[in-house]
């Protein structure tokens, strides 16, 4: 199958590139699976952090052409070259490859550009707002924070997306917020929201959604302390 503009791209970026074999397939929710991987050194090769992520190159069932799609890293186990890929599952080539995986499969993927760091300095607290999409990068976020605040606002549309496991802990508040008039009610929260100077927003919705967060937040927060990437269109 042919990467086409991307896979150009990501040759002139210097991607590297690795091939993963599926063991496990678990569906979380009607629109939720979560699949184990062989990572075929790609982690002894780049070092596990929070917010990792990968481009999987997503075989189309009904042609010949590979979609690309950024997927974040979860439960990483260098020791066993392992880690899992979650899908929030949409009508789409990721989707359809992500419910027809099987045990044994390969799929290649190239390792670009991932390299997300905590604030050196501990913020008072973190702002987090994202999606069932960007839920798993939330979740590796939540783990790696420790004791330090959290409020988590997650957008939702499917009926079964507010009970997706989140990794919370008691001094972590969540709110899920249905998705309406492209993303009206997250917008909303942002807009509503009291932000001390010492603290960390990390924001990872759709792309429109994204910039009008980030575009409220700087009112309050230094564009430093505010970390943004819209995971869809």
């Amino acid at each position: 199958m042919g990467r086409g503009g991307n896979g150009v791209i990501m040759k002139v970026w210097r991607a590297e590139d690795y091939r993963l074999t599926v063991t496990t397939t678990e569906r979380i929710t009607d629109k939720y699976i979560r699949i184990g991987f062989t990572a075929g050194g790609l982690l002894n090769d780049h070092p596990v952090h929070p917010t990792q992520f990968i481009r999987l190159w997503i075989p189309d069932a009904e042609t010949d052409k590979l979609h690309h799609r950024g997927y974040t890293l979860i439960d990483q186990d260098p020791g066993n070259d392992h880690f899992y890929i979650e899908f929030a599952v949409h009508t789409g080539p990721a989707g359809a490859w992500a419910e027809r995986a099987q045990i044994g499969e390969v799929i290649e993927t190239s390792v670009l550009g991932s390299n997300f760091e905590l604030p050196a300095t501990t913020p008072g607290e973190y702002v987090i707002f994202g999606d069932s999409a960007s839920l798993p990068a939330v979740n590796t976020l939540l783990e790696a924070i420790g004791n330090t605040p959290a409020r988590v606002w997650l957008e939702w549309q499917y009926e079964s997306d507010p009970t997706l496991p989140v990794r919370n802990k008691p001094h972590h508040t969540v709110t899920w917020l249905q998705r309406v008039d492209d993303g009206r009610a997250i917008r909303e929260a942002a807009q509503g929201l009291t932000v001390a100077r010492d603290a960390f927003a990390w924001v990872a919705c759709d792309a429109a959604t994204t910039r009008a967060v980030v575009k409220t937040l700087r009112g309050t927060l230094p564009k430093t302390q505010i970390k943004a990437q819209g995971y869809w269109k």
